[in-house]
Formats: structure tokens, C-alpha cells, sequence
């Protein structure tokens, strides 16, 4: 009973800060689309399935940060080429997230929660890692704010895990006031050798 009511009372807070956000965010939301179609171009929203709650795939929406930029061949560029330098500050500044606030309406990710990952690395989660989908993914987590870009997965994951014991209303607004410190002076948002974080299944590979 005390973890439904738990889940109540954070599903109640996302929908009421989600609509919140949308409406007071939405001439950043217009400005932004404008910006991602003359830097990027078509379309504005990148969607990608992604990994919710119990491994449930959900389509996942965020804004545009890298260009569509081909080779000779026709074949798209690695993500390091075609990742320029407005797409970095979209990403810098997590503006790029803004459009999960909808996913979050629809209740399918919340505003804390391990980060939704790519449906291909499933495979590579080990018992204890696949835990951090016992809950509801989030625009940001424990993992967010002790260290995001600049720390190894299994450290992320060990992070992940502490959140899925250990979470409540309390944890999350901490992590929310925590978050926007960090955004707002770009704390670890890139990865100490380059601008791409190294993919988990290549990784996992290698270990």
C-alpha cells in the first residue's frame, strides 16, 4: 500500500509540473523548433524507441542535434561529424530533453529515473543492471548528478541501481534542484574524451 500511494503521489507530480512546464516553456519550445530547422533541418523531433518501465519499448521525443550529413556514397556520417556545434549546445544546456516533458504526460517516463537507453544494449545488462527498469525511466536521475557524461556505464548503473532502492518524492525533488544547478553551469554533461559518450554494447563487448 505505502508503494502505491508512493506512485500515486510521483505520478501526480509529473502530471501537474509536466503541463506546467509545456505551457510556461512553450515560446522556448517554438523558438528552438525555428533554430533546430535553419541549424539541423528536417525534421525538428528525433523519436526512437526506447526501454520504459519492465522493458515496455515507448517512442521516445526529443529535439534534433544532429544533421543528416552523408557521404559520397549516400551513407550517414559517424555521430561525431554530424554532431555541430548548435546540436552540442542543445546538448549542453539538456534543451534537447524539453520535448520528454510529453512523455512524461503520457506517463510513460518521469522526471527522475534512470536515463532510457537504446532497445539494443538489453542484451548486455547483466541481472542486476536490468533492475533499472523497475522503474519508470526520467529526464534525469542519481546517475545525472553524480557525474552523467564523464563517468564509465557500470558506474552509471551502480548509480541507477542505488535510485531504484532507495527512491522517493524527497530523492526526486532533491535531484530535480540538483539537476538545474548542474545544466545551468554544464557540469558533466560531455565525456572526458570527446563530445559522444562510447556506446554500452561496445563496451560490454570489451570487458
Amino acid at each position: 500500500m505505502i508503494i502505491n500511494k508512493q506512485n500515486l503521489t510521483k505520478r501526480l507530480f509529473d502530471i501537474f509540473f509536466s503541463i506546467f512546464f509545456l505551457i510556461l516553456l512553450f515560446p522556448l519550445f517554438l523558438i528552438v523548433s525555428v533554430l533546430v530547422l535553419i541549424f539541423i533541418g528536417k525534421p525538428v523531433f528525433f523519436h526512437q524507441f526506447r526501454p520504459g518501465i519492465k522493458e515496455r519499448p515507448f517512442k521516445l521525443i526529443k529535439f534534433r542535434t544532429m544533421t543528416n550529413k552523408t557521404d559520397l556514397k549516400g551513407v550517414l556520417l559517424k555521430d561525431t561529424y554530424r554532431l555541430n556545434k548548435f546540436g552540442k549546445f542543445l546538448r549542453s544546456t539538456s534543451l534537447d530533453e524539453l520535448p520528454e516533458l510529453w512523455n512524461i504526460l503520457r506517463g510513460e517516463m518521469s522526471f527522475v529515473g534512470p536515463r532510457p537507453l537504446l532497445m539494443e544494449y538489453l542484451p548486455y545488462y547483466n541481472y542486476e543492471q536490468a533492475k533499472r527498469h523497475n522503474v519508470k525511466p526520467g529526464i534525469t536521475g542519481w546517475a545525472q548528478i553524480n557525474g552523467r557524461n564523464t563517468i564509465s556505464w557500470e558506474e552509471k548503473f551502480e548509480f541507477d541501481l542505488w535510485y531504484v532502492e532507495n527512491q522517493s518524492l524527497r530523492l526526486d525533488i532533491k535531484i530535480l534542484f540538483i539537476t538545474f544547478k548542474k545544466v545551468f553551469f554544464r557540469e558533466g554533461v560531455t565525456p572526458k574524451k570527446g563530445d559522444i559518450m562510447a556506446r554500452f554494447d561496445e563496451s560490454a563487448k570489451n570487458n
